[in-house]
């Protein structure tokens, strides 16, 4: 006798319709459970085979819930809004509202048909004015907002201007960009309205700031690094470049030690929740400060060297100064050269005259590569000596300074100390450019490969010698 599974699956679906069997009840017998899947992008070619792969997986834990008597939440939505609604509207002369709209219709339709078990009550669409209203709410909340260390949590603005008025900010512990202290007599009476809103622009959540972007002067935007690819958008193959540009940014980092306590509750897998721990990115270490300097009288023939101490005999300071974060700053004494994003603003400033046309041929090429691009390409080693030398602040050495790509301007202060002893990338890029590798590490050969461990006992450090490295670190830190 034949199987007819496809009438017996339309009357189940028609029964689970008709009795809303997957709707969830607020106040529904059980304990209350979520599980969230990611909503699609509902575009005209309709589901993906990655689309029910996770799909699938969650839907058996929300069944499996229920069954053990939870009272399960699975809702489903749409991320409708934004630059691909936009350009297939462009392209074909279609609202995008119609073609969303058209779109969404096909991907239900499908998500029906495999039969998961979605509360479509809860249904939530990005490009919904009743959504995204709430995301503008959100937005105001965190302009209107800065973060108070002394109670760990964020407070109005209110409290800040009022702080400002009777003492000035001397006193005050906030999660903020470096600003200059004042009274609160500068305050009240010296500061104009437009100083007044750029100081506060450094304390609050939501604040505009210059930068790094991947600008498509095609599409008119920004897009996101996952968008693009070999130097182009993902949509339309239209140049991307770097561009320094302001944008609103979030000041997230304000809550890495809550985000990361947080994610201590979470039923994550290890491996889900050590990559959110890598995007926290909560980092502890120090600021090491280097004065910047030119070899006088550098010719083509000397500036080819950029070995530790050539072509510097006469060796005059500039009036710069660059700034490195680092979480090793043991690792000090085997800093060799000192590498700057191809985008950092000190650049073109630092760059010694005969040294011009190739950083600015370098720099052409890296900012059309995205951040992406350049962090997981890194088999292909590139970099260009600037001419200029940067003054160990420890042994009042000179060391070469560089731009290369591995290095991004998004990324701490947009600097690398190079340690290439005990860092792989840093190893890789002075044994391209046979620049000194140095080992800090006692028993430790580093010519072949780096020794990336913090294990061991430091040598040729100073006065770290004989430390552990994690006695090291703190001394050093001291």
């Amino acid at each position: 006798m034949e199987y007819k599974f496809s009438d017996i699956e339309e009357e189940a679906k028609k029964i689970w319709k008709e009795k809303d069997v997957y709707r969830t009840s607020k106040n529904g017998p059980g304990k209350k459970f979520y599980v969230l899947d990611m909503f699609p992008y509902p575009s005209g070619a309709g589901l993906h085979v990655g689309h029910p792969l996770g799909y699938i997986a969650s839907d058996i834990y929300a069944r499996y819930k229920r069954l053990r008597g939870f009272n399960v939440l699975h809702p489903m939505g749409f991320d409708s809004f934004g630059l691909p609604a936009e350009q297939y509207a462009i392209q074909t002369g279609q609202h995008p509202a119609v073609t969303t709209e058209k779109n969404i219709a096909t991907f239900k339709e499908q998500l029906n048909k495999i039969g998961f078990s979605f509360d479509w009550n809860r249904e939530l669409r990005t490009s919904d004015p009743e959504f995204y209203k709430w995301t503008q709410w959100i937005f105001i909340r965190l302009f209107h907002s800065w973060y108070n260390k002394k109670t760990d949590r964020a407070e109005k603005i209110e409290s800040l201007t009022s702080e400002f008025e009777k003492n000035g900010n001397e006193n005050v512990e906030a999660a903020c960009a470096e600003t200059e202290i004042f009274s609160s007599y500068e305050w009240t009476e010296e500061y104009s309205s437009k100083k007044k809103s750029d100081i506060l622009l450094n304390y609050r959540l939501a604040y505009l700031a210059d930068s790094w972007v991947n600008w498509c002067p095609a599409l008119g935007t920004v897009l996101a690094n996952d968008e693009v690819k070999d130097g182009v958008s993902e949509r339309g193959g239209y140049p991307v470049e770097r561009k320094l540009m302001k944008q609103w940014s979030l000041r997230i980092t304000a809550y890495a030690d809550r985000l990361l306590s947080g994610l201590e509750k979470i039923e994550w897998s290890a491996a889900v929740k050590e990559t959110q721990r890598n995007w926290i990115g909560r980092s502890e270490g120090c600021i090491l400060k280097f004065e910047i300097g030119r070899a006088e009288g550098s010719d083509e023939e000397n500036a080819e060297d950029s070995s530790l101490n050539a072509g510097v005999e006469n060796f005059s300071k500039e009036k710069f100064s660059v700034e490195v974060f680092t979480t090793r700053p043991d690792t000090i004494f085997g800093a060799t050269f000192i590498t700057l994003a191809p985008e950092h603003e000190l650049v073109f400033q630092i760059t010694a005259p005969e040294y011009k046309q190739q950083v600015n041929e370098y720099v052409a090429y890296a900012k059309n590569r995205s951040e992406r691009d350049r962090m997981t390409d890194v088999k292909k080693i590139t970099g260009q000596f600037t001419g200029a030398y940067a003054i160990h602040p420890f042994t009042q050495k000179p060391i070469p300074v560089w731009i290369a790509e591995y290095v991004l301007a998004t990324y701490g202060t947009g600097i690398v100390m190079g340690v290439p002893g005990h860092d792989e990338r840093d190893h890789r890029f002075a044994k391209h450019f046979s620049l000194p590798i140095i080992s800090i590490l006692k028993d430790i050969d580093v010519s072949e490969n780096s020794f990336d461990e913090r294990t061991g006992t430091l040598c040729s450090s100073d006065f770290l010698n004989g430390l552990s490295v994690p006695d090291g670190i703190q001394k050093a830190l001291d």
